[in-house]
């Protein structure tokens, strides 16, 4: 640039000298002519300097043509030169040519472009446009002048450029305690990502040194060092290896948090406050509890400030805490310290006067209900906030989704606060004391801006490819030209997630409202959706507990031609298992919220030790709506069913004697087949907020299956169950399932009942520690489970998200299943079977009924303890979804505490600690 400027000077003093020549030979007007002297002799001319053989490191070639004898100086040729990087551009060099608007001569062509002020106009633009890229480092643009043969002056216009350094590696040397793949994560979150083959940006790279240790320091590695490394690599110019050194240094541990200035709280309570910064305890290994924390700590002294306004110290402050160095550890990569934190509580106040300010649409009368604050109580940020989310809520089902509030506090003592609350014509209150029972007061004026009130131009699907719009349309409670309704719209995300037709709605990002250009008061939705595959269409072969090793083909959906009907068609044969089925739901019948479904089946199951069941027949079922969230059901079925390959102790004829009503139950007599017509109205309130990973919602289902209208069975079979869902933490919830069953026949013995009927408990679907139908009562003298009438089951889980679709469920299940006579009890009695000649067996006892002496002989049955009447299981399954299958696998490792009398399907006393395979959930 200096070089292109002293061009530019030089040639304005040649003109001005050419100008003062120019002046001297002119005589001005009223001037006598000078007399004519002798012409001075001619002055030495100096040498004419030799033309440059090269340019650029490069020969220069002599011109094909010259220009015209007697014209002013052309412009030679225009050269791009990389000199400082060995002659070559990492950019193309047509890229430049681009930018570069000056042009050559063409000699060849006898072409000449002059070399004038236009054309150093040009140049000063081409160095602008060639700076702003941003591609070079450094950037210099000469001008050299070129004698032809017949004296004119060619111009040599040199661009010489030095390009910035480009990544081709980033490495992070010496970082143990966050992964890589985090890292690139965080900084595509920030929009720092250091792309490869980019150019060197010193602040990119100084940003991201900043984020790596902001990273380490979250992990408590407070006094990290991050230095990048620029290296050249080889195979071309301007090619580096990007390095950040990382030396880590010791981990910052909390031994221990000590609060000065508290008295009112205990530090007990505050530390419970802290979300970040705990003490270390004893599973910090698993948990990480007690690294420090510097960048949080202002999110918990917040917590703390919050807990004490909530109880009524509005004047509380947390200081930063002072950091004591305890010592290190023995290999120096813990570093233990104490915290110092200084509190200041102030008074607690109580409530004076309690109003609102700037309320126009709701009146006072109407908003006060929805704040628990009284005059006389004290004072309490919680109250309040509540208070502000339910009044939000209102007038958000108005459309005024730009509702804000917050309190506006004036103690007593400040003699501003002499008046009552704003906003409800309070009377001064310059009178009313300042204390009352030994607490300070504190007038509350929540200030409220309504804004305005908005309605809907457009609702926008973006994401939906395979489901049809009118399906996600009639999930929705907002109408176009109707009011913004926010709660409505809270409402139509859970039902739209409920569908699982797509991954979970996310307010902050899938829900996008803008409001209407050029309109008032009108806004724009867009709901944003990502499709999850609901289809299935599997084949192979596989092994459960409950179906054994199975070969299977089949197709099912809960979305069939992105219309929302459920299609399955399925083949399955096995071991254990056989399983013909074709079914259809339709969930919006004649376009009304109505379902209808059928399902033809036909099936075949043998449980191991037992029995073989054989059913043919179908279904069908109509819904509808009761309320928002609760549908009612109605569903009649017809089946025929068979048992056959009755094990041989269930027909051992001594077992036989003894229960009177087992040949019934297991249709000895009856060849082996009873048909069962049935009709089972329920009812299902259901606000889950997704059926593959629920988080929070809860589902009450009452049903009673009445059977008798045709068939050759009849009974009625009422069953209660509720499953709740709490969110603990963003990763984390807690499920419950409670269900009760109960089964009795219109007429005769429940006993009576088929055993394809009664009830049994077990399996991954009910107590997960035990194999599927091994709770139950059992026949006499036996471990042949034969079933109940009536049970009761309940089940608890703690679901942590771990990554992506993979969970962590910590589950408890109990369960008892009684008989007829036999009442629910916390304790049930363990018997046992005494012969003559002193031989004695447990109950149950798998070879006692094949024992020659129990065939002819009678025992007789005594009390020989008190058990468990609950059998339970607890432990853990990591639960993973398989996108191809679109189910739920599971890998279950449970513990068996309370077993006593339960006995596996091959007759084994069940064991202590299981491990299980199974797909889908418990509840």
């Amino acid at each position: 640039m200096r070089t292109l400027f002293s061009v530019l000077i030089a040639a304005a003093l040649a003109a001005g000298a050419a100008g003062s020549a120019a002046a001297s030979q002119t005589t001005p007007a009223g001037q006598a002519t000078p007399a004519v002297q002798a012409p001075a002799p001619p002055a030495p001319q100096p040498a004419t300097p030799p033309n440059p053989t090269t340019v650029c490191g490069q020969p220069l070639p002599a011109p094909s043509k010259l220009p015209p004898v007697g014209s002013g100086p052309v412009i030679y040729q225009v050269v791009p030169c990389f000199a400082k990087q060995g002659g070559t551009s990492v950019i193309e060099p047509e890229t430049y040519l681009y930018y570069i608007q000056l042009r050559g001569s063409r000699p060849s062509q006898d072409v000449w472009v002059p070399y004038d002020d236009q054309a150093e106009k040009t140049i000063l633009e081409d160095f602008r446009r060639l700076w702003a890229t941003n591609f070079l480092d450094d950037l210099s643009i000469d001008v050299e002048d070129y004698r032809f043969a017949n004296d004119v002056i060619g111009k040599l216009v040199i661009y010489d450029m030095e390009e910035r350094q480009r990544v081709k590696l980033v490495d992070y040397v010496g970082i143990k305690h966050v992964e890589q793949s985090k890292i690139d994560d965080k900084l595509k979150e920030v929009n720092a990502q250091i792309r490869l083959d980019s150019f060197i940006d010193p602040g990119l790279v100084r940003k991201v040194s900043g984020i790596v240790k902001d990273m380490l320091a979250e992990k408590g590695y407070q006094d990290a060092k991050v230095a990048p490394e620029i290296k050249g690599l080889p195979g071309g110019p301007k090619l580096v290896h990007l390095t950040f050194d990382v030396d880590e240094g010791p981990r910052f541990k909390i031994q221990d948090i000590e609060f000065i200035g508290n008295k009112a709280v205990s530090g007990r309570a505050l530390r419970r406050q802290m979300k970040s910064n705990k003490e270390q305890w004893f599973l910090s290994f698993i948990t990480s509890r007690g690294t420090y924390q510097e960048s949080k700590f202002a999110e918990d002294a917040d917590k703390m400030v919050e807990y004490y306004r909530d109880k009524g110290y509005i004047a509380a402050r947390v200081g930063e805490p002072d950091l004591k160095v305890v010592g290190d550890s023995p290999d120096r990569k813990t570093r233990w310290v104490e915290l110092r934190i200084p509190v200041q509580e102030g008074e607690r106040y109580r409530v004076g006067t309690f109003g609102f300010e700037g309320n126009s649409v709701v009146k006072s009368e109407a908003l006060r209900p929805l704040f628990k604050v009284k005059p006389g109580d004290f004072y309490s940020d919680k109250s309040i906030r509540k208070g502000l989310d339910k009044a939000r809520e209102l007038y958000g089902t108005g459309g005024y989704f730009e509702f804000t509030g917050y309190p506006d506090l004036k103690p007593r003592e400040d003699p501003a606060a002499a008046t009552g609350a704003a906003g409800d014509g309070g009377k001064p209150a310059a009178a009313a004391p300042a204390r009352k029972g030994g607490n300070p007061i504190v007038d509350v004026t929540v200030r409220l801006q309504e804004g305005k009130q908005y309605f809907i131009s457009r609702i926008t699907f973006v994401g939906n490819t395979t489901t049809r719009d009118n399906v996600v349309r009639r999930e929705l409670r907002l109408y176009e030209g109707g009011v913004f309704n926010t709660e409505a719209l809270k409402y139509s995300i859970k039902r739209i997630n409920q569908l699982a037709y797509f991954k979970p709605i996310e307010g902050g990002k899938d829900i996008d409202v803008q409001k209407t250009p050029a309109t008032d008061n009108k806004v724009d939705v867009t709901l944003k959706f990502e499709e999850q595959n609901r289809n299935q269409i599997t084949f192979g072969a596989g092994v459960s507990q409950f179906e054994g090793f199975f070969g299977q083909l089949g197709f099912q959906t809960a979305n069939f031609m992105g219309r929302g009907e459920t299609f399955t068609i399925s083949l399955q044969a096995g071991s254990r298992a056989q399983n013909y089925q074709v079914a259809f739901t339709e969930p919006y019948l004649f376009d009304r919220a109505i379902t209808g479904g059928v399902n033809l089946f036909k099936r075949e199951l043998r449980y191991i030790g037992a029995f073989t069941q054989a059913s043919t027949g179908g279904n069908i079922v109509f819904g509808f709506p009761l309320a928002d969230f609760t549908r009612m059901f109605l569903s009649y079925s017809y089946e025929t069913v068979r048992v056959s390959d009755i094990n041989s102790q269930y027909t051992n004829p001594a077992l036989l004697a003894q229960d009177p009503y087992l040949a019934d139950s297991l249709l000895i007599g009856q060849n082996g087949s009873r048909s069962v017509s049935k009709i089972s109205p329920s009812i299902v309130h259901n606000t889950v907020d997704n059926p593959l990973f629920p988080t929070t919602g809860r589902r009450y289902t009452a049903s009673i299956d009445l059977a008798g209208l045709g068939g050759n069975t009849d009974f009625f079979k009422p069953m209660v169950e509720g499953v709740w869902y709490l969110q603990h933490t963003k990763r984390t919830s807690i499920g419950l399932r409670a269900q009760v069953e109960y089964i009795s026949p219109f007429s005769g013995n429940a006993a009576e009942l088929p055993i394809f009927e009664k009830l049994f408990l077990g399996g991954e679907y009910s107590v997960r520690g035990y194999d599927i139908r091994s709770i139950g009562p059992k026949a006499p003298n036996s471990w042949l489970v034969v079933g109940g009438n009536k049970s009761l089951l309940f089940n608890a889980e703690y679901l942590i998200s771990i990554a992506g679709p993979v969970r962590l469920v910590l589950f408890f299940d109990a369960a008892q299943v009684r008989d007829v006579g036999q009442a629910f009890a916390w304790k049930e009695p363990i018997t046992t079977v005494v012969y003559p000649g002193a031989l004695t067996a447990l109950a149950g006892d798998p070879y006692a009924v094949v024992s020659s002496i129990v065939n002819s002989v009678s025992g007789q049955t005594v009390t020989a303890g008190r058990a468990s009447a609950f059998k339970t299981s607890t432990g853990a399954e990591v639960r993973f979804f398989m996108p191809v299958l679109n189910v739920p696998f599971r890998l279950i490792f449970a513990y068996n505490p309370n077993r006593e009398g339960i006995y596996n399907n091959d007759g084994t006393l069940a064991k202590a600690f299981s491990f299980r395979f199974a797909v889908g959930s418990t509840f």
